[in-house]
């Protein structure tokens, strides 16, 4: 029997982000080549979607160099069809101006869009580690007890005017329950047209725990103020894999991948994203619950297809 693709999960798959640092894992993608591998492993292990930050080639900090941005894809397009979902967060502390211009400058089907300001903290992180590759790293973790991660209403106007310009599906980044009624109000204010598309980030120090309550609590609430949407869940660290098995087991999907956690089991790093997703698409099988390859991802998501982005 033929299974509809809305009966289908999505797994993404973060593959390197602004958070860990090249001294945490010797798997952290770091170059425009690894990140590459990391996506393809991805999409071998059955994810159908991967969310890209890109980093300085040599030192790892990361940044949004827009050539850096459009040689992943490109190459990523060449080899497959995956869904890239493209960050607008950058590294923290990046200057609003250049997080929006990866959507200009690739018009990709879907990219990240925070739904609010928090205190972005991982100083906490720093005191677990005593040897560091680079200078930049320590510094880097310990400046985010005193940081703040703007997203103004303002920055969030401006941004889905470019997103709509484009075509381009905003990835709502929901880290506590006031971002929903962010999401909402822009909904009313007639910025973005629903069904919008949810991500919940649970486990970020200035964010909401990762629980199931928590979860519970998120979905509720978004049923109650926006209504129709499509959502997710990714967790910080050693949370990863019970908040997305709790995520599936609701009805939602599922985001893995080597930004929100570096491990595969405890004590186990992670060699590459691949094998997280491998691991959450096993758990997914044992549930009854089959994954949507990127065509069917499209199909749920309502992107507006690969053959009209701009790499």
């Amino acid at each position: 029997m033929k299974t509809n693709p809305s009966d289908k999960k999505i797994f993404t798959a973060a593959v390197t982000g602004a958070i860990h640092t090249p001294s945490m894992s010797p798997y952290l993608p770091v170059t425009a080549d690894e990140i590459i591998a990391d996506v393809m492993s991805v999409y071998d292990a059955g994810g159908a979607v991967a969310h890209v930050h890109v980093r300085d080639q040599q030192s790892g900090i990361p940044n949004a160099d827009q050539e850096t941005f459009k040689y992943i894809a490109s190459e990523v397009k060449k080899r497959c069809d995956i869904i890239l979902c493209t960050t607008t967060g950058g590294r923290l502390g990046e200057p609003v101006e250049n997080r929006v211009r990866v959507v200009n400058s690739l018009s990709p089907e879907v990219a990240s869009l925070n739904a609010g300001s928090l205190n972005f903290a991982l100083f906490h992180v720093a005191d677990k580690f005593h040897e560091w590759r680079h200078d930049w790293e320590k510094e880097y973790l310990l400046g985010t007890e005193d940081f703040i991660f703007p997203n103004t209403f303002y920055t969030m106007r401006k941004f889905l005017e470019n997103f709509a310009e484009q075509g381009t599906k905003p990835e709502f980044e929901i880290y506590d329950v006031g971002m929903i009624n962010n999401v909402s109000h822009l909904i009313q204010a007639g910025h973005v047209q629903p069904p919008v598309y949810l991500q919940f980030v649970l486990g970020i120090l200035g964010g909401i725990p990762a629980s199931s309550e928590n979860l519970v609590y998120l979905l509720n609430e978004a049923q109650r103020r926006i209504g129709n949407f499509v959502w997710s869940v990714c967790a910080a660290g050693r949370q990863q894999f019970p908040m997305v098995t709790q995520a599936l087991i609701m009805g939602g999907n599922g985001r893995v991948g080597l930004e929100d956690n570096l491990y595969l089991e405890k004590g186990v790093l992670a060699k590459n994203s691949g094998e997280q997703v491998a691991k959450i698409i096993r758990i997914s099988r044992e549930l009854g619950i089959e994954p949507a390859t990127p065509e069917e991802a499209r199909q749920i998501l309502g992107l507006k297809g690969l053959d009209q982005v701009d790499f």
